[in-house]
């Protein structure tokens, strides 16, 4: 308890109330009009969501779905908008229209879906079947979307901080009570590599939520790639290993798993820096950075790929590098049938 607490407690009961209301049908949940699968998390920010999402649209692209990602594009400029993020072959937002995230995937996937930020989930699917000729969706961030109906619904659960310190926001990271769980389908446990006890985690999300499937989802870097090359597009300077010690910084959810998964692949680290997450970088910004970076001792920079997208590579005065991050579910087959046959049973 903190003192807080109060402030979340009465955000639990808002949170319970709408809960109950969709519950007992009298809030309506409105088809899309084609199968959805949802990815979600009932903790705010860094949670491993982004990479589940580009890895189910790989999966149901690569079985001949049309796919739409819908999703709300946090800490866009006019999150009121809808911004057609990619439609399906090209980029046709950068972070500050679009968001950061949905930019991210939109490069992340090079024309596998169609990528929607729109607040209004119902009325954007609408729109991408109209326009767009979608066979499937993916909602982005969606277990507390209920108002968007789903056929399978997917939460990620952060090892290294899984239940967001036991308290509501603002006193804690929980967006809803754990129990709510058992609305779940399926359960990955994302970050397992970095955890602690999976074991006894598994344990308790079964006891919380029995009838779902879980499934563990470890994170590793493939390699490296040149911020220009990265935002370009193109397929040159991608190094196996950093050049000498690097400064690594980003503005993620939870900035520490970043910096030791450079770690793990062997990345020696000269100097670290955490900002917000969805932060937007300025030329202070880097200025500040590069200064620090030179009384570390760094020889270059290393970010993420959300970050990439906010960043100019003319502002660096030493060479920055664009982490290449994978994310595998296992058992893998178990979760890709879980996911195939989600769609073609709800056609």
């Amino acid at each position: 308890m903190n003192a807080l607490s109060p402030f979340g407690w009465a955000y639990a009961a808002g949170a319970g109330l709408r809960n109950a209301l969709y519950d007992r049908k009298w809030f309506e949940v409105h088809s899309l009009g084609a199968p959805v699968i949802s990815v979600g998390n009932i903790t705010a920010g860094g949670t491993g969501k982004t990479p589940v999402v580009a890895l189910v649209t790989e999966l149901l692209a690569e079985n001949g779905e049309h796919v739409c990602i819908l999703t709300r594009g946090y800490g866009r400029r006019e999150p009121g908008k809808r911004v057609v993020v990619s439609d399906g072959s090209s980029i046709l937002a950068d972070a500050e229209t679009g968001g950061d995230e949905p930019v991210e995937l939109a490069r992340r996937l090079a024309g596998t879906a169609v990528i929607i930020a729109d607040a209004d989930r119902v009325a954007a699917a609408k729109f991408a079947r109209e326009e767009f000729g979608v066979t499937c969706f993916v909602l982005d961030d969606g277990f507390q979307h209920r108002r968007a109906a789903r056929d399978l619904d997917i939460v990620c659960i952060d090892a290294t901080d899984p239940f967001g310190g036991g308290e509501l926001i603002p006193a804690g990271r929980l967006r809803e009570s754990p129990a709510n769980l058992r609305r779940a389908d399926a359960i990955i446990i994302t970050k397992a590599e970095a955890g602690t006890d999976i074991g006894k985690l598994e344990q308790e999300i079964k006891w919380l939520a029995p009838a779902a499937a879980v499934f563990r989802a470890e994170s590793s870097i493939s390699g490296f790639v040149e911020l220009s090359a990265f935002l370009e597009g193109g397929q040159k300077g991608r190094p196996p290993a950093l050049p000498g010690p690097a400064f690594a910084f980003c503005g993620l959810g939870n900035p520490e798993h970043f910096f030791a998964t450079l770690r793990r692949a062997g990345a020696e680290l000269a100097a670290t820096q955490a900002f917000r997450d969805h932060h937007r970088y300025t030329a202070a910004d880097i200025d500040r950075l590069t200064a620090s970076a030179k009384a570390a001792g760094a020889t270059a920079f290393v970010t993420t790929a959300k970050d990439a997208v906010k960043l100019e590579p003319e502002l660096f005065s030493l060479p920055c590098f664009v982490a290449e991050l994978g994310t595998a579910v296992l058992p893998a087959e178990a979760f890709q049938a879980l996911v195939l046959d989600a769609v073609q049973e709800n056609r």
